[in-house]
């Protein structure tokens, strides 16, 4: 969990990755792998406030990451998007999420194997889900017509967020040869 402070800066954007957020503002998490990658995918669209790495979808409180890379925690490490929804659409960010990784590996994005290296969608609004449902069912039927697998984006809404520690948060802006394992299967929504 992050250090009892009530600002903690994103290092390229400047917004805090604190909330409270803007009003009129919405947050989604998505978990697409490693963190790392999925983080940068989003910080560069224009429209989002500020993003944080961390960890959701699972049964322990203030995971750390050796707990949460244990596999024992069920958390997946995912990326929280705060985002202003008058100027970016909640549609182009499930295409980013669905075009840069592959949606149909179960517990893994390549190399990366364990149940925190799923893909999920934690949504908090019921438009959010929906257009979720939606669109992870066209994109299935795209996938299909190329010989992928059926699709396993574990969906879920309100779920707890937890942030990575400090040195996650903006990796790949700070060390800019860093890894990324992102990498989509080459559909297009």
């Amino acid at each position: 969990m992050v250090e009892s402070v009530s600002k903690i800066p994103h290092y390229l954007l400047g917004a805090n990755i604190l909330p409270p957020f803007p009003e009129k503002s919405e947050t989604v998490m998505f978990g697409m792998g490693c963190f790392w990658g999925a983080e940068k995918l989003f910080w560069e669209l224009e429209g989002i406030y500020t993003t944080a790495v961390g960890y959701a979808g699972g049964d322990n409180k203030n995971p750390t990451y050796e707990s949460v890379c244990s596999g024992n925690t069920g958390h997946a490490e995912v990326v929280l998007i705060n985002y202003n929804s008058d100027k970016i659409k909640f549609d182009l960010l499930l295409e980013v999420f669905l075009e840069n990784h592959d949606p149909t590996q179960g517990n893994r994005q390549g190399n990366d194997i364990g149940t925190q290296y799923r893909s999920c969608i934690y949504t908090t609004t019921k438009g959010q889900k929906n257009l979720a449902i939606s669109k992870i069912s066209y994109f299935q039927t795209l996938l299909k017509e190329k010989g992928f697998n059926n699709i396993t984006t574990e969906l879920k809404e309100d779920v707890d967020f937890y942030y990575a520690e400090k040195y996650h948060q903006q990796y790949l802006a700070k060390n800019p040869n860093g890894y990324c394992g992102i990498k989509g299967t080459g559909v297009r929504c």
